[in-house]
Parts: C-alpha cells; sequence; structure tokens
C-alpha cells in the first residue's frame, strides 16, 4: 500500500496550519502542493505530516507544519521578493511556490556576500541571529528564525528599519538546536 502524500498535504493544512490561525492562502495553497516527505530521511517519508520536527540530516531539523507556517505567514512573503533559506529546504519549497527567488544555504554558511535579501528564513533552533544574518536583511526585509537558549524557544520576527533592525517575539517553538548553534556554557562560581 503506497501513501497518498497529496491527500496528507491537505489534511495538514486543514488540521495543523489553519487551525493554527495561518489565514495567509498563498502560505497556505503552497503547503498544499510541496512535497514535504521528499525531503525526509529514506523510508521515513511517513513521518512528513505528523505534528513533530522531522531531521532530514545530522543536525538538521525541518520545523512541525504549524511552527514553519505561523513563521512563513509573519515574514509576509511576496512574489518578487528575494529569499534566503538557511537549513530550511521545506520553507524554500514552499517559498519557491509562492515566487520569491530562493538561495539556499546551510547554517554553517554565511549569506552570499554583498547579497541583501527581503525574506530569510531558518528552520530549527538557534541561541540568538547571527549578526550576519540580521546585516543580510534589505531595508524592509524579514528575518524569521527560533531563538532558544532553554527548554523552550520563541520565534521571532526581525524587521530591518532604514536604520536599525528591530524584532518581535512571535510564538513558543520548541525545535531542536541546529548543530553548532548550541549556547556556550561556562562555569561561574
Amino acid at each position: 500500500m503506497t501513501a497518498d502524500f497529496a491527500a496528507q498535504r491537505i489534511n495538514m493544512v486543514e488540521s495543523q496550519v489553519r487551525t493554527a490561525d495561518v489565514t495567509d492562502l498563498a502560505v497556505q495553497d503552497a503547503m498544499r502542493a510541496a512535497p514535504r516527505e521528499a525531503l525526509a530521511p529514506a523510508g521515513k517519508g511517513y513521518l512528513a505530516y505528523a505534528d513533530a520536527e522531522i531531521e532530514y540530516a545530522p543536525g538538521r531539523w525541518m520545523l512541525k507544519p504549524r511552527d514553519i507556517a505561523k513563521l512563513l505567514q509573519a515574514v509576509g512573503p511576496k512574489p518578487g521578493d528575494r529569499a534566503l533559506a538557511i537549513s530550511a529546504p521545506y520553507a524554500a519549497q514552499v517559498l519557491g511556490l509562492i515566487g520569491l527567488a530562493v538561495t539556499a544555504v546551510d547554517a554553517a554558511d554565511d549569506p552570499p556576500p554583498g547579497a541583501l535579501f527581503d525574506v530569510i528564513v531558518c528552520e530549527g533552533a538557534v541561541t540568538s541571529a547571527p549578526d550576519a544574518w540580521r546585516r543580510a536583511l534589505a531595508t524592509g526585509g524579514r528575518l524569521g528564525v527560533v531563538e532558544r537558549d532553554g527548554p523552550v524557544g520563541r520565534a521571532m520576527l526581525y524587521l530591518r528599519g532604514a536604520e536599525t533592525v528591530g524584532r518581535i517575539a512571535l510564538f513558543d517553538s520548541t525545535p531542536p538546536l541546529l548543530a553548532g548553534f548550541e549556547p556556550v556554557r561556562t562555569f561561574a562560581l
């Protein structure tokens, strides 16, 4: 018996995305079309539409469908925007289907030198959004990332103004930390 991934995608949007107040129709439509199962490890496609983070490579995770949908809605993707997907293969698929020009990099990589982006998204958690990511935002650009240094993280939206970058806390999220972005623990008396 083969899995009906198209039906699972529809069910995921109806039961995990729309019920989490994700009302952006472009995000919903793209998530109904993006084959999340293609990014799951071999033989694990059946996990792609579960309400769980999926480790697609060692130390690299796709966010829960609810969390990535809320993060994508927060960054407000628009066709023609330039997007940077950092360790975010599923977000890259969804953004591409919406009509953004997407550059995908691993979290260990710096953004392409001199490039500025309207949208930056990272799947997985980091302790704090690196300065290089914030510098890669064009004026009016939006960065969506989960910051976590304890048991619960917060999805954050960074907004680039003409002079500064501000941030807004969005929602709680608990994805694993990306490999290489673990908090540095120090000993103190």
